[in-house]
């Protein structure tokens, strides 16, 4: 099996590296008289659609026999309070620097005893779609939250016949199995932003006082990327997929976004049927450091519903809701209000069936990566061919918050951020993670991209755009023109979105934007006592860029 659920007699002592105090208290919490196991969809799907403050919609599950749900259920809605996005700011990772692990052990302790006195449910899935990388995550939830119990079923993989006969054949890895202790309704004086503590060492977190199901979800992917990067893999919150050429050649792509990005549209487009493709994931998958093969981590995917009116084709994929609106129709149905009137951040849980083209693994090489920002310096698609520069710009990815972050009242969504490789959910030092995207551009040789997808020159970057430039560069037909000055850049030239180095105005904007990079990776020196800090080539080369720059607007003195 990939991971270790049970242990030998000898093998239980405090020596044993998978052990600590914090998993201890999360597992045991698991076996106590008042949990009940629950093993299949069906099951977590007759629960959820019988409790408290679900809402059966008339809305019928496409195909339900393929995915373990019964016949002529629904999609099941339920709703969040004041709260309906991920909160970073709950985030505690033992291990780093300032973070006192016995008084978090403290508070956790706590929570488990209150837990403890009410109904229980755990259940248990499979993280990681092929033989090359499965762990198993068990999750334990509260009675009266089935809703978020069914959705990470569906999410994730139900250990089914045919899961459990691959998982036993699966590659072996020396680690524990994932353990999430959850309680929604955890309150606490000190913490109004509630917590979510993780142990990654060990393959264990609490989740406590956060209703939203992206926090479960997010939570089991940080713990599971942290087991592929100890072991020889690249953890990636991205999507990918494959063309299938007519030449019979393939071309495989990566694009690295935050929600909101457009990961997703890149990443699901068809192209209007123009080519062959085959979709890993839009959002969870990992990269070989051995061969370069994929591995999609969840079956399903778990997508913002503002984009799909009740008329869209898509609404019958769709499995459960989350913050959302219903209203009747005309002929009296419970129907989906889906475009993010009730709030931000409607979400849906849609079946794998939404893409007929979906693969859970990729054998070959990565052909190109495609870092999404939202940078209105940067024309809608560069090239880059340093390697080092490729990684930099991946690291200091810079975008704007979205709706699916809960965010203190006082952050402007408009100002740009910087989130490395655009994955929030890293629990180790940010280098490693340089190291490991360094690589797939030097050893494996994977051209790299970056594509703005907000705006530029006061215009804004439209999908067609985009995804007409990536059609040109997968079918090799496009052509690229010299960024300015700087070298190792350039740009695809797209009508109304050239650059023009002739502007003054424009050259100190870009100049800005590589300062703020520069800033970012400098402060990584300094914050958490270095935790995160970056090789010194990096700075070196922005500080080129920077200069060259410089020596362009000396020509307007």
């Amino acid at each position: 099996m990939s991971t270790i659920e049970k242990y030998s007699i000898d093998s239980i002592n405090h020596e044993n590296a998978l052990f600590s105090s914090f998993r201890s208290i999360v597992e045991s919490s698991f076996y106590g008289n008042n949990v009940k196991k629950v093993t299949t969809i069906a099951e977590a799907y007759s629960l959820a659609e019988n409790s408290l403050g679900t809402i059966v919609t008339d809305l019928p599950i496409y195909k339900p026999e393929e995915l373990g749900i019964p016949e002529n259920a629904k999609i099941l809605v339920n709703n969040d309070g004041k709260v309906f996005g991920r909160t970073a700011s709950a985030r505690r990772i033992i291990g780093q620097p300032t973070i006192d692990k016995s008084y978090y052990e403290a508070i956790l302790r706590e929570a488990v005893f209150h837990s403890s006195k009410q109904n229980c449910y755990h259940s248990e899935v499979i993280v990681g779609l092929e033989k090359n990388f499965m762990v198993k995550a068990h999750l334990m939830i509260p009675q009266g939250y089935e809703n978020l119990l069914y959705s990470y079923l569906l999410n994730f993989q139900e250990i089914s016949d045919k899961y459990s006969l691959l998982y036993n054949e699966s590659v072996f890895y020396h680690e524990g199995d994932l353990y999430l202790f959850s309680d929604p309704d955890w309150e606490h004086p000190d913490f109004p932003d509630e917590l979510a503590i993780f142990d990654p060492d060990h393959n264990a977190a609490a989740i406590l006082g956060l209703r939203y199901f992206g926090e479960l979800k997010k939570a089991t992917l940080t713990l599971a990327w942290n087991i592929a990067h100890r072991n020889h893999f690249i953890a990636c919150h991205g999507g990918m997929k494959q063309y299938k050429l007519s030449d019979g050649k393939k071309y495989t792509m990566a694009a690295f976004g935050l929600s909101g990005s457009g990961k997703s549209t890149i990443t699901l487009s068809k192209h209007n049927n123009k080519f062959d493709v085959s979709v890993l994931h839009d959002d969870a998958f990992v990269i070989s450091e051995k061969n370069g093969s994929t591995i999609a981590l969840e079956p399903a995917y778990f997508d913002k519903t503002q984009d799909y009116p009740m008329s869209d084709e898509t609404i019958k994929y769709f499995l459960t809701c989350q913050n959302i609106g219903i209203i009747l129709d005309d002929t009296g149905r419970k129907v989906l209000v889906t475009e993010d009137i009730r709030n931000g951040n409607g979400r849906t849980i849609k079946s794998r069936l939404v893409t007929p083209n979906r693969v859970d693994y990729l054998s070959e090489k990565i052909n190109a990566i495609f870092w999404i920002m939202k940078d209105d310096s940067l024309p809608p698609i560069i090239k880059i061919t340093n390697p080092i520069l490729a990684t930099v710009f991946g690291v200091t990815l810079a975008t704007k918050r979205s709706t699916a972050e809960n965010l203190q009242s006082n952050i402007d969504l408009d100002s740009l951020v910087i989130e490395p490789f655009a994955n929030p959910f890293r629990v180790y030092p940010l280098a490693q993670d340089y190291k490991d995207f360094r690589s797939l551009f030097d050893t494996q040789k994977a051209d790299c991209y970056i594509l703005n997808t907000g705006y530029f020159n006061g215009t804004k970057v439209e999908p067609e755009q985009t995804l007409a430039g990536i059609e040109a560069i997968v079918e090799g037909r496009s052509v690229f023109s010299d960024f300015g000055p700087l070298a190792s850049m350039s740009y695809l030239q797209i009508e109304g979105h050239s650059p023009d180095f002739s502007n003054k105005s424009y050259i100190l904007k870009l100049k800005k934007r590589m300062e703020s990079r520069l800033d970012f990776i400098q402060e990584q020196r300094d914050d958490l006592d270095g935790y995160n800090a970056l090789p010194e080539e990096s700075s070196l080369l922005l500080q080129h860029l920077i200069l060259e720059l410089e020596i362009c607007l000396n020509t307007f003195k």
